[in-house]
This record gives structure tokens, sequence and C-alpha cells, in this order.
């Protein structure tokens, strides 16, 4: 009856990674939209400009955060030698995910006009606010779980602030992000919108994928450590907390690559295939 409980348990704490990648799948109907409705329109001199601005600026990122992880790499080979091969993996996805969060947060803001007075969209219309809410819920179940075990003494040194600043500035970074796509105003002429919309919508899921990763990934290897722990004590009785420990950071480690699947579909810039932009 315990390994039936321990089973059920376990399976059931994979639900939320399932749930969560599948919201992810849904949002790509929404990229599929926001891009036919760019496609479909013809813009303004003005929004050409804009979309070739905005592709340049996240592939400059982007760049630069590749180049941030290989120096991290480089200085992870240096001061930890053989054992550094574990690092390069971590180093590399934080840099591209900075370059990707810091794309986002940075956009130059397009020059086409602009409505006066100012109308700007709700958050609802970039992105579902379950996969916001979501995002900020797993930074702070992340921060708990390293706070706990910051407490315990399971976590200390360069690691233990790694673990809680990395998810945190991520977070920070996707908030600022997401507050400049909301706060921006809209464009005044009408052949403008769907680019607008698009780059809102681009924007929003980028970051908020990105800042859910750089949670996820580390909230998983927390509390598989955590549950593995626990495990190893001498003990007659079944212990459902382990169990749980393990079940969610499988939970969180599948729905963090999951989401990371979803998020290099997102990277491709905003188009349009009018004629204006055919030259």
């Amino acid at each position: 009856m315990g390994r039936l409980i321990a089973v059920v348990l376990f399976v059931a704490l994979l639900a939320p990674g399932v749930l969560l990648a599948r919201a992810w799948g849904l949002a790509a109907g929404r990229r599929a939209v926001a891009g036919a409705a760019v496609e479909l329109a013809e813009p303004t001199p003005e929004g050409v400009d804009t979309l070739r601005r905005q592709a340049a600026h996240g592939r400059r990122w982007r760049r630069s955060g590749l180049m941030l992880g290989i120096a991290g790499i480089v200085v992870s080979v240096v001061l930890f030698a053989e054992a550094s091969v574990f690092l390069w993996v971590p180093a590399l996805a934080l840099g591209l995910l900075a370059g990707v969060l810091l794309a986002e947060a940075t956009r130059p803001r397009p020059r086409w006009v602009l409505t006066s007075p100012a109308r700007r969209p709700s958050q609802v219309e970039q992105i579902s606010a379950w996969l916001v809410w979501t995002m900020r819920a797993v930074v702070a179940g992340e921060l708990v779980a390293a706070g706990l075990m910051w407490d315990a003494g399971d976590l200390r040194g360069p690691t233990g602030v790694a673990v809680v600043a990395v998810p945190l500035v991520a977070w920070l970074a996707a908030e600022v992000a997401l507050l400049r796509a909301l706060l921006r105003p809209m464009p005044a002429v009408g052949a403008d919108v769907p680019l607008d919309e698009a780059l809102r919508t681009w924007t929003a899921h980028l970051v908020t994928a990105a800042a859910s990763i750089a949670a996820l990934l580390p909230l998983g290897t927390l509390l598989l450590r955590a549950g593995l722990d626990l495990g190893d004590r001498p003990g007659g009785a079944l212990d459902v907390l382990p169990v749980a420990l393990v079940a969610g950071g499988f939970s969180a480690l599948a729905a963090g690559l999951a989401v990371t699947g979803f998020l290099v579909t997102w990277l491709r810039p905003v188009r349009s295939a009018a004629p204006a932009l055919a030259g």
C-alpha cells in the first residue's frame, strides 16, 4: 500500500510540469496569429525600420550573451580545472538567457508616431496571465527552497549565492521588459498596429520563458538533492516527503527543458512578407 501511495504521489506531482508545457504549446498559436497579422499588413516606412532595428538589436544582445557564456566557461576552467566540466553547460545557458533578457529589457522605442492621447493594450492581449503568474510562482518557490536549504546548512558559498541571485535577477529583468511592453503607447497609424502587437507578444513570451527557465532548472536540482538526502536517512516507515521532493524535482526539470524548447521557437524575429519589405 505504501508503494502505491508513493507512485500516485509521484505521478500527481509530475502533472504541474505537464500542464506548464501544455500552456506553452498553446502559446505557439498566439505566435502564429501575431505573425500572420504582420505578414498580411502593409507596414509604413517607420514600421519597416522598426522591424529591422528590433531584429538587429536582439541578435546583437544574444551574441553578447553567447560570448558571456563562453567567457564563463573560460573562467571556470581557470578556477576549477578538470572539475569545471560540470559548469560548462550551466555557464553557457546562463549567458544565453542573459542575452535574451537584456535584449528584451533594453528594446529601443519604435520611431513611429504614437497615439495622442496615449492608448495602451492590456497584458492579457500579449500573453496568458497564467504563464506570467506561473513564472512568478516558480521564482518565489525557488527562492524559498534555496532559503530553507541555506538555513539547514546544505547550501553555502558561491553556489548558494548563484542559486539565489540568478533567478532573482532574471525575474527583475523580465518584469522590467513586461512593464515596458505594457506602458508603451500604441502607434497612431493603423498599418503599424499589427507590428506593434507582434513585438509586444514576442517580448512578453521571451522574457517569461527565460525567467521561468532560470528558476525551474535550479528549483528542480534543489528539490532532487533534498529528496535524495532525505531518502538516505535510516527508518523503516514510508516517508512520503522524499518521494514528493524527488517528483517535484523531476517535474521542475522536465518543465524547464520543455520551456527551453518553446523559447527557441520564439527567438525568430518578427518578420513581414509585405511588398514593402520585399526589396
